[in-house]
């Protein structure tokens, strides 16, 4: 897809989704991992599996690979969380990583609609011990304050990416 390619990623809430939404509105080439990438599959070998976790919640690498070797647009963003990434991490020439406080945390979750990850304690629970343990999330990625308004969080990202 892009000459260069850059990952967005953070736990729950922190606003992969709205900044793929706004990269795309300013122009820019911008991929809903979560919605376009995404499956329920073992981690390590790929394989699809019935059960539907948090910890099964994996990006297909072929493809990933695939519209990383296209080079199509100048840029390339690729946004949503997988559990896989250190299969395709090593492909991406940076990663940006989105982080709110705890008060934002809960603000947004309390604000998703019926139905979404965040709902069920369990998830909660989930949520906020990734937040704390970053356990879940690639470490060598640039930190990127998402309590900000959206604009200048996609201005830093943009200006970081050039």
């Amino acid at each position: 897809m892009g000459v260069k390619n850059y990952l967005i990623e953070g736990v729950s809430c922190t606003g992969k989704t709205t900044v793929c939404n706004e990269l795309q509105r300013r122009g820019y080439q911008a991929i809903h991992g979560d919605r376009e990438l995404a499956y329920q599959g073992d981690p390590e070998t790929g394989e699809q599996t019935d059960t539907a976790s948090h910890e099964n919640h994996i990006w297909d690498v072929d493809k990933v690979k695939a519209l990383i070797d296209s080079e199509e647009e100048p840029l390339t963003f690729f946004c949503g969380g997988s559990r896989n990434f250190s299969k395709f991490i090593g492909l991406f020439d940076g990663v940006f990583v989105l982080e709110v406080d705890m008060e934002t945390l809960n603000r947004r979750l309390d604000a998703r609609p019926d139905n979404e990850f965040g709902e069920k304690k369990s998830e909660r629970e989930l949520i906020f011990r990734l937040h704390e343990t970053k356990e879940d999330i690639p470490r060598n990625g640039r930190i990127i304050d998402a309590t900000a308004p959206i604009e200048q969080v996609v201005d830093a990202i943009v200006r970081q990416s050039i």
